[in-house]
């Protein structure tokens, strides 16, 4: 079975409450998702493995953080690669992505989550979840976003921004 390499870079997926000063704030661990995880494979850590980068919210996002993390991708040993980002630019880190990941035969799905896991965690659990067991199943190389039960090739999604969720493009 597949080890898949899970690279947490933030957005609402990882924000928690700051009870101090109101705030919904990205703080720099793994938390929540290790903490979730847990749930998802009772405890059998060999499935995956956890990895930070950058927690940041989407918005704050440039090309230098998505070279990072491109960088970093390419110097993993894992071939399957989920990466929890931000909703409102995941569409932007995946055309950036794309060529490179496909050159080195690796297969990479965004996630992300409108509502935070520590607060609302349905929607953030199926979308990892989704993401996962498409890595999992999968042989395909490239890279996928993985929202509201879709998982399509970047073109292929798109955000609704007035209805809250993401929409297959045929």
């Amino acid at each position: 079975m597949d080890n898949i390499l899970i690279i947490n870079c933030g957005g609402t997926f990882s924000k928690s409450y700051e009870p101090l000063t109101g705030n919904l704030i990205i703080k720099n661990n793994n938390k929540n998702i290790r903490k979730t995880l847990k749930k998802f494979f009772i405890g059998n850590k060999k499935l995956y493995k956890i990895k930070g980068l950058i927690y940041k919210d989407s918005l704050d996002m440039d090309d230098k953080d998505r070279e990072e993390l491109k960088e970093f991708i390419l110097s993993q040993k894992e071939e399957k690669i989920l990466v929890i980002h931000g909703t409102d630019t995941i569409d932007k880190t995946a055309l950036y992505l794309q060529k490179s990941i496909i050159k080195a035969n690796k297969l990479v799905v965004l996630l992300g989550s409108m509502e935070p896991l520590s607060i609302s965690p349905a929607e953030a659990c199926i979308n990892i979840g989704c993401a996962y067991g498409y890595a999992l199943a999968s042989s395909e190389i490239g890279v996928y976003i993985s929202m509201n039960g879709i998982v399509q090739k970047p073109e292929n999604i798109k955000k609704n921004r007035e209805l809250g969720y993401f929409q297959w493009q045929k």
